[in-house]
């Protein structure tokens, strides 16, 4: 799990099975629990936590202090710092906290130890900028698409005197995040561009519009005469989904293996568009985000609110 997230929580339940073993082999003793010479009460942990707090709290202030002196240094009235690394477009969209956003970044504690990283996993994130620390919603909303910018991010603005549940990030530990804005994903925005996108797209040679506003595109055709699907019916395709800007989200053929699926439990661009195809067919749809994931986009993306869609889709059969 992403340590940007602080309003995400999980739980895991410890079960202990008996494996077949008798009551009484399983019974313990007595009621006595003995513990190891070294382990520490409640008391003890405490207060080493708190000692560890209070250390931190110094060595974060003293950090804070000398790097905000340094050359590109910026500091914010609630004392995030930060430096622009690189700064995008200057037709760049800023995201404001309620937007959703892509970013890829790396995280480090003040030593240098690499405690979370998008880069690492190989996938952008994409989250509500209003869901994660205070300085990530406060510093991500100084940045334009395609900025990469550094944010030094007190302990208060990061997870404060408590850290985190897994201890990679200590009590008061300042934070350190190279963060690329990759994009914003705004529903207003988006649905601006998609209906901007489709309105020029109609006007291309070979592009046509059904009634409800999907648009599509007859790449082949073919000739066997093959079985057209209804709603209800179960379908074999091969597809390919892209965004408007070409990024790939979905593809049965990168997966190397054809899909079936009952054609009325899918977005209805799909369920619409596929009805007008036979086996053997491939066609092009452009998909209005109203007939595919409408304002809510897919959880945690890769497709943002109010995102139009391009899928090329090959129908292997009708089951």
């Amino acid at each position: 799990m992403s340590k940007i997230w602080m309003m995400v929580a999980s739980a895991a339940v410890l079960t202990i099975a008996s494996c077949g073993q008798s009551d009484e082999e399983t019974k313990p003793a007595d009621d006595t629990i003995e513990l190891s010479d070294d382990a520490k009460t409640g008391a003890e942990l405490k207060a080493d936590h708190n000692k560890a707090a209070t250390e931190n709290l110094a060595a974060s202030n003293e950090f804070l202090k000398e790097n905000a002196s340094r050359d590109g240094v910026t500091v914010t009235d609630s004392g995030l710092q930060y430096m622009v690394l690189e700064e995008g477009p200057e037709d760049g969209y800023s995201p404001d906290s309620t937007d959703l956003v892509v970013v890829h970044y790396v995280g480090t504690l003040k030593d240098g130890k690499e405690f979370d990283s998008s880069r690492a996993r190989g996938a952008a994130a994409q989250f509500p900028l209003n869901r994660v620390i205070p300085g990530w919603t406060e510093g991500v909303q100084l940045m334009s698409e395609g900025d990469l910018f550094r944010f030094f991010v007190p302990p208060a603005l990061g997870y404060g005197e408590n850290g985190t549940p897994d201890g990679d990030i200590g009590p008061n530990e300042v934070l350190i995040f190279d963060v690329e804005l990759i994009k914003v994903q705004s529903a207003e925005r988006n649905l601006e561009t998609a209906n901007q996108f489709l309105a020029e797209n109609l006007k291309k040679d070979g592009i046509q519009s059904t009634d409800s506003g999907l648009q599509y595109q007859i790449i082949t055709e073919s000739d066997q005469g093959g079985k057209s699907p209804e709603a209800a019916d179960t379908v074999e395709v091969h597809y390919q989904g892209t965004l408007l800007n070409g990024t790939e989200f979905d593809s049965s053929y990168a997966r190397g293996e054809t899909i079936e699926f009952p054609l009325n439990r899918v977005i209805p661009g799909w369920t619409e568009g596929v009805q007008l195809m036979s086996e053997g067919d491939k066609y092009r749809f452009f998909i209005p985000p109203a007939l595919a994931y409408g304002e809510m986009g897919t959880p945690g993306g890769p497709i943002g609110p109010n995102e139009a869609l391009v899928f090329e889709v090959e129908l292997i059969a009708v089951k």
